[in-house]
C-alpha cells in the first residue's frame, strides 16, 4: 500500500501500558509486511519487544541521558540523524511525546496521537450519575493511531501460548513442575487497585492447602519483604522478586497454569505469554478499557458497589474512606476462580 513505511512508535510508561502495545504492534507488522518500526521506550521494557520481526527497539534513558527539555531535544536529534521516519505514532500523548511529536512534525513527518477518551472516562468514574458502559479498549485506541496514519489493523483478542521450556537456572528456583503452577502479582501502583494484604494472605493460605505451587511477583524492596514473609509461612509458596530477571520472569509466566493479578502490569505480562488471568478490580473497572489482551470478562473478580469505578487508574482516595470495593471481595471467590484452571 502507498504511504509511510518506517514508523517511529513512542510509549514511555507505565509497564502495563507499554505491555498492552505489544499485541497491537505485532498485528500491525503481521498485517502490513511493508512496514518497519522503531519503538522508543524505557530501557527496562526492551524484553517485551524481543524477537519481533522488523521492529528495532530504542532504549531511552529519560532519567539521565535525555532528562528534561534539553534531553528531549537531544533525543530528537539522535533519532532524526539515525533514521528516516515516514510517520510518528504517539501511543502515550503526554508532555514528553507531545514535544517530540511537534518537533518531528516541523520536519514534515506525518504524526498521529493517542486519544485517551478522557471525557468518556470522566462520565464513567463520576458519582453519582455515572454512565456505566463499556468504553473503547485501550488496545483499540492504540490501533487507532496507526489507522490515522493510514494502515489497516485488526485485533483478534486471542491468547497465544508459545511454549518456553524451563532452563536449568530457573528450575533451580522453581523446581520441576509436578503440579499446577499459580502466579500471584498482588501489588499495584495505587492503593485503590490493591487487594488488602491480609485478604491476599487468606487466598494464599487456602491455595497452600491444595496440590499447587504458588509464585509471587513484584518489584520493590517493600514488596520483596512482604512476599518473603509469605514464602516463610507457606510451604508451597516461592517469591521470585529480585531473584528472576525479566527474561526469566516471562519464561516462568509462560509455564503458569493461571495468574492472579490486580488491575496492574502482572495481568498484561501474563497476556503476552498467553497465560489466563484471574484479575481483581477495586476502584477501577474494566469498562475503562484496560482488561488484559485476550483475557475473559468471566475471569474478573469485582464488587458491584454503586460508586465503583471512582477512578480510571486507582489513584484517587476513597471518598467512603473504607475501600469497600476491595474489602467486600471474598477470598474464597478468588480461590474458586483460580481452581477452575488447576483441577
Amino acid at each position: 500500500m502507498p504511504g509511510p513505511k518506517h514508523i517511529l512508535v513512542m510509549r514511555f510508561s507505565a509497564m502495563g501500558d507499554v505491555a498492552m502495545t505489544v499485541p497491537v504492534v505485532k498485528a500491525l507488522l503481521d498485517q502490513n509486511p511493508e512496514v518497519t518500526l522503531t519503538y522508543i521506550s524505557r530501557p527496562e521494557f526492551a524484553e517485551f519487544f524481543k524477537n519481533i520481526p522488523r521492529l528495532k527497539y530504542y532504549p531511552a534513558d529519560l532519567k539521565e541521558l535525555y532528562k528534561g527539555f534539553g534531553g528531549l531535544i537531544k533525543l530528537f536529534n539522535h533519532l532524526k540523524n539515525q533514521e528516516h521516519f515516514d510517520a510518528v505514532a504517539d501511543l502515550h500523548n503526554n508532555l514528553r511525546t507531545q514535544i517530540l511529536r511537534r518537533l518531528f512534525r516541523l520536519t514534515g513527518v506525518k504524526t498521529a496521537a493517542l486519544d485517551k477518551g478522557r471525557a468518556e472516562k470522566k462520565l464513567l468514574t463520576r458519582f453519582p450519575n455515572k454512565v456505566l458502559k463499556p468504553l473503547k479498549r485501550t488496545v483499540e485506541r492504540y490501533a487507532d493511531v496507526f489507522r490515522k496514519i493510514g494502515f489497516y489493523v485488526t485485533l483478534d483478542y486471542k491468547l497465544v501460548k508459545k511454549s518456553k521450556p524451563l532452563a536449568d537456572d530457573i528450575i533451580k528456583i522453581t523446581g520441576e513442575k509436578t503440579s499446577p503452577w499459580i502466579g500471584i502479582s498482588p501489588f499495584a501502583k495505587h492503593k485503590g487497585k490493591i487487594l488488602p494484604l491480609e485478604k491476599m494472605e487468606e487466598v494464599i493460605a487456602e491455595l497452600n492447602k491444595q496440590d499447587v505451587k504458588i509464585f509471587l511477583f513484584g518489584g520493590s524492596i517493600s514488596e520483596q519483604e512482604i512476599c518473603n514473609e509469605w514464602e516463610k509461612r507457606y510451604a508451597n509458596v516461592v517469591s521470585t522478586i529480585r531473584i528472576l530477571n525479566m527474561q526469566q520472569e516471562f519464561v516462568l509466566i509462560n509455564n503458569l497454569d493461571v495468574m492472579l493479578s490486580m488491575d496492574s502490569a502482572g495481568m498484561h505480562l501474563a497476556s503476552l505469554e498467553g497465560t489466563p488471568v484471574i484479575s481483581v478490580w477495586g476502584a477501577t473497572h474494566h469498562y475503562a478499557g484496560f482488561l488484559g489482551y485476550g483475557q475473559s470478562e468471566n475471569d474478573i473478580v469485582a464488587d458491584t458497589i454503586e460508586c465503583r469505578p471512582c477512578s480510571v487508574y486507582g489513584n484517587k482516595p476513597c471518598f467512603r474512606k473504607d475501600y469497600a470495593c476491595l474489602n467486600r471481595i471474598k477470598a474464597e471467590t478468588i480461590v474458586d476462580k483460580l481452581t477452575q484452571y488447576t483441577r
